[in-house]
């Protein structure tokens, strides 16, 4: 399996949201950029497919 390529750390997450009035742990953050990173792709493929 490869290693996909991120651009957005848990950290840097974890800051953006604070800017906004949410605070998560660093632990939440690594699963919402997870549950994100899939819709994301889910969303591609779905669109390509089209």
């Amino acid at each position: 399996m490869q290693k996909e390529k991120r651009s957005i750390t848990p950290e840097k997450a974890v800051k953006i949201l604070q800017e906004y009035g949410t605070i998560v742990s660093l632990e939440e953050a690594k699963i919402i950029l997870d549950f994100m990173y899939k819709i994301a792709k889910l969303s591609l493929d779905q669109y390509i497919k089209v």
